[in-house]
């Protein structure tokens, strides 16, 4: 049995240990709460913006772009949003293993697809196991603006028109609430899955179609990536709250069966000094 010294050590280890978790926790319930409003107020934005490349796409006649059509697969681009810190719960990892599940059943080669990394755990990950990475970015804000990712937003379109890959797949959390979010694979190139519903709008516009959508297209694919990165960031914090919290619950019950622990192994000493004293004073009568 340990000692009352080593008890009381632990009991008080553990408690330094809950007060750190509980702070992770009331500061990731901050940040998940600002994130989830900014993933939120982008919706009506990225609604917008496929209505009109829908409607000036779908709506005029004989309007192609490359990056409209399907074209034979030779290499195919991932897309991977993952946190640059653990103490996430399985944030990371569910989407690691999701790519990863991907990969081995498409892919036989590394010549076969290549990776962007955005997030440290998701780049050293596969950079140690010898992945084809072809950029990583680190050090993203958790209230991340367009800026902080349009240099990767645009390169990654910008390899898909140049021919570095045929298709590209975004992977990352979709946030659903401060409980749940869930693992989510987009198309995000070619753009083959615009609405096709029957409210397509009519637009007067100049110059022609296809000069428009040589503009907006690439635009659009970067505001699917930022809209992701949003809903990354807020899926992040709030798994990290949960994940804190179920840590300060844990070491809350430590504590508790310590505490027993401990107060039984002091009772047990009394009554053995008790029944030392008792048997020492028998002994002189």
């Amino acid at each position: 049995m340990a000692s009352l010294r080593d008890i009381k050590s632990r009991i008080t280890s553990t408690k330094k240990t809950s007060q750190i978790t509980k702070a992770m926790q009331m500061v990731s319930a901050s940040k998940m709460s600002r994130a989830e409003m900014n993933a939120k107020s982008f919706v009506p934005y990225m609604e917008k913006i496929q209505e009109v490349v829908s409607s000036v796409a779908l709506g005029s006649s004989g309007v192609s772009h490359p990056m409209l059509v399907s074209r034979p697969v030779k290499k195919t681009g991932y897309l991977v949003i993952t946190a640059d810190r653990g103490l996430a719960g399985a944030y990371n990892s569910n989407v690691i293993r999701l790519v990863s599940n991907a990969i081995n059943e498409r892919h036989k080669s590394n010549d076969e697809f290549a990776i962007i990394a955005i997030g440290r755990i998701g780049r050293d990950f596969f950079q140690k196991r010898g992945y084809n990475v072809l950029d990583g970015i680190v050090g993203i804000p958790d209230q991340p603006s367009f800026a902080d990712i349009k240099d990767i937003a645009s390169k990654a379109v910008e390899m898909y028109s140049d021919g570095a890959y045929d298709e590209l797949y975004l992977y990352y959390n979709h946030y659903v609430s401060a409980i749940q979010q869930d693992v989510t694979e987009k198309k995000v190139l070619p753009l083959t899955d615009l609405e096709t519903s029957s409210k397509l709008t009519s637009y007067e516009f100049e110059p022609s179609a296809e000069e428009i959508l040589e503009v907006l297209l690439p635009q659009y694919a970067e505001s699917l990536i930022y809209g992701a990165l949003l809903d990354g960031k807020a899926s992040e914090h709030a798994a990290r709250m949960t994940a804190m919290k179920s840590a300060t619950d844990n070491a809350q019950d430590l504590i508790n069966n310590l505490t027993l622990s401990y107060n039984r192994a002091r009772q047990a000493a009394i009554t053995q000094e008790i029944t030392e004293i008792v048997g020492g004073a028998a002994a002189l009568e």
